[in-house]
């Protein structure tokens, strides 16, 4: 597998006027985790959309695993993975159903067996036959995540996971990620702006505010180099001097 898993290069994306996001540059190599920090409106979901092809840029150049998702889209998706809280799967399929289906969208090998393993992986085998529009916010979210690995993507996009979750399924979901990419060696690319999930899970962070990455590095050391307490309170002094 490539060192690096996703490549951006100055990627621009205006909305009428207002920049989404402003010649922002990042990577994610092999096995590693990096967070995209930022509040609400700040771009993440916009960065994330344009790697999933589903927004279009307004320039700059996007490569998973070297291959551009605008112009080689099923190359670039098949080994792509995504998961989002506001991203439901349908509600009037069943647990195994959804899995099901889209692994006959990824064309996954084995594929009944592949979801027996997920549905074990995720605790979801007494919801097997349960439709998904009735499980709870944190049924829900599992279903997701095991959706997102069904293909056993090398790239895994997570726009803010865990929002709205409790702290003990919270605490799961970030332990089921750092395993996958521990037994695969896959890049996890994952939004949020809950400052301890990335100081807890991510390698390297990215901090995003209105659209421009303002710094960039480790999360645990970046607070120290700034004689700042933690990250949270390294943001807001950034947010307010680029406010």
């Amino acid at each position: 597998m490539p060192e690096t898993i996703l490549d951006i290069k100055n990627l621009t994306k205006n909305y009428g006027g207002e920049k989404g996001v402003f010649d922002i540059s990042l990577s994610v190599g092999k096995g590693e985790i990096v967070g995209l920090l930022g509040p609400n409106g700040s771009g993440k979901t916009t960065t994330i959309d344009i790697i999933l092809d589903v927004l279009e840029r307004d320039s700059g150049a996007v490569k998973i695993l070297g291959k551009d998702p605008a112009d080689k889209h099923e190359e670039a998706m098949s080994q792509t993975g995504f998961s989002a809280v506001y991203a439901q799967l349908p509600g009037n399929l069943t647990v195994w159903q959804n899995l099901y289906v889209f692994g006959l969208l990824y064309g996954v090998e084995n594929l009944k067996e592949r979801i027996e393993e997920l549905i074990g992986e995720f605790d979801l085998k007494k919801f097997r036959n349960t439709k998904g529009g009735v499980l709870s916010s944190g049924e829900q979210t599992r279903l997701n995540l095991a959706k997102a690995l069904i293909n056993k993507p090398k790239l895994l996009l997570l726009d803010e996971p865990t929002a709205s979750l409790d702290p003990h399924i919270a605490r799961l979901i970030r332990e089921k990620i750092k395993e996958y990419v521990k037994k695969t060696g896959a890049g996890v690319l994952w939004t949020t702006h809950n400052m301890h999930e990335v100081e807890e899970v991510c390698d390297c962070v990215y901090l995003l505010y209105c659209g421009k990455i303002i710094m960039s590095g480790d999360p645990r050391q970046l607070p120290l180099d700034h004689k700042a307490k933690n990250l949270e309170e390294l943001f807001i002094k950034l947010a307010n001097k680029y406010a």
